[in-house]
């Protein structure tokens, strides 16, 4: 099967490297012939052009890129557009394809048009519900007209993805019925394939007790010392505040505990905002650890922990750093109302979701540590594999690709 799969994320970007380039890599594998057309930071295809071509050209992909700006808001995202489509047209009249493959709704805006000129399937692979999580993360502000336009641009053609597509792609089940209710022409629960975001699990072994213990070390950490965690970029939709609050009620249970951050974002961002709940520097250890390397600072971990802002958008989100602590029989404490996450804890008794953010929900979620803390990690990991194994993953996506072409 020739599939063209357009992503607006840089294949040479973090996320490109992690969610896109495994699953394609994957199905290649399976016998389809793939073109990948990415939209390119400058700065990371200079650093990253090299390798991403290199495991391209192993795995048989072809892959096409153009430059990525960001000068000039909402016009640099219209040119960004339009050059991927040009570069689409060109790749269409040489090649032809089966199926075109769109991550997210920008890509989606090309694909919908080539569908709707040739013969050709395509793939609305959503990856959340993108217009509103820009007004529900600030990013687009209703007030202000040009935006106003813009979200309900872009909440019409989320209408015409969903029904004029072949196949969709819903990262969570809250998703999926979410869509279902709304009663949208030609659409049914065959036509929206669950897929979360899958967790690399030869690259997030599972944690043991020597494994902890050197970690510990590595951070100069008393091997007895709590260590809290939490993964990731702490902007928009991840809760700060509440996160740090929650760490505050612990340590009135742990004197000895640290917080630690593996993090690109500044650490006095952190600082700032810990000030306001009586924590100071000596409670946090904050850290940059490119992703080949998480694993190994990870496993200082006795639990992890994510506060997410529950939103409507939100329904449709998968944590990505959920599956990668779960392949490490890390347990959680987390929050619900947040995609699949509850359900997803819940089946697998992995860890605890908060039902709110207030001091008697912390003291809860606190009192349930000591029983996370006696969950044997490997059936975290194998109970896991269930929802994030990527392999799983890869298989769901081709068996969307041979519907299609039967």
């Amino acid at each position: 099967m020739k599939v063209l799969y357009i992503t607006y994320d840089g294949l040479t970007d973090p996320l490109g490297q992690s969610q896109v380039l495994p699953y394609v890599i994957g199905l290649a594998k399976k016998g389809h012939d793939f073109t990948i057309l990415s939209c390119d930071k400058p700065i990371n295809y200079q650093k990253n052009n090299s390798l991403i071509q290199k495991i391209c050209d192993t795995n048989n992909i072809k892959w096409e890129s153009v430059k990525y700006s960001n000068k000039i808001p909402v016009i640099s995202s219209v040119w960004n557009i339009l050059k991927l489509n040009i570069k689409t047209k060109k790749l269409i009249t040489t090649h032809q394809y089966k199926i075109l493959h769109c991550r997210s709704y920008l890509s989606s805006l090309i694909g919908l048009a080539f569908k709707q000129k040739v013969n050709i399937k395509l793939i609305f692979d959503m990856r959340g519900f993108w217009a509103d999580e820009r007004i529900e993360g600030g990013i687009w502000g209703l007030n202000n007209p040009i935006f106003n336009k813009i979200y309900n641009y872009f909440k019409k053609k989320e209408i015409e993805f969903i029904k004029y597509s072949d196949q969709i792609i819903s990262l969570t089940e809250t998703g999926k019925t979410e869509i279902l209710a709304w009663n949208i022409n030609n659409i049914n629960p065959n036509k929206i394939q669950v897929i979360p975001c899958a967790a690399d699990y030869k690259l997030f072994t599972l944690n043991s007790i020597d494994k902890k213990k050197i970690a510990k070390q590595n951070l100069m950490l008393n091997e007895n010392t709590f260590v809290v965690s939490y993964i990731g970029s702490i902007g928009t939709w991840y809760l700060l505040d509440e996160m740090l609050e929650f760490y505050s009620y612990l340590k009135t249970t742990k004197s000895d505990c640290k917080f630690l951050f593996l993090t690109p974002d500044d650490k006095q961002i952190i600082l700032n905002h810990g000030e306001k709940y009586g924590l100071t520097p000596n409670d946090f250890i904050v850290k940059f650890s490119p992703r080949a390397d998480l694993p190994k600072y990870a496993s200082a971990s006795d639990i992890s922990i994510f506060f997410i802002k529950p939103s409507f958008s939100k329904k449709a989100s998968s944590p990505t750093k959920m599956g990668e602590l779960m392949a490490m029989g890390i347990p959680i404490i987390c929050n619900n109302n947040v995609g699949d996450v509850e359900l997803i804890i819940n089946k697998t008794k992995s860890g605890y979701c908060l039902n709110d953010f207030s001091p008697d929900s912390y003291k809860i979620a606190i009192e349930q540590i000591n029983n996370l803390m006696n969950i044997n990690p490997s059936e975290i990991r194998e109970k896991s594999k269930e929802f994030y194994d990527l392999e799983k993953g890869i298989t769901l996506y081709n068996d969307v690709y041979e519907k299609l072409s039967s």
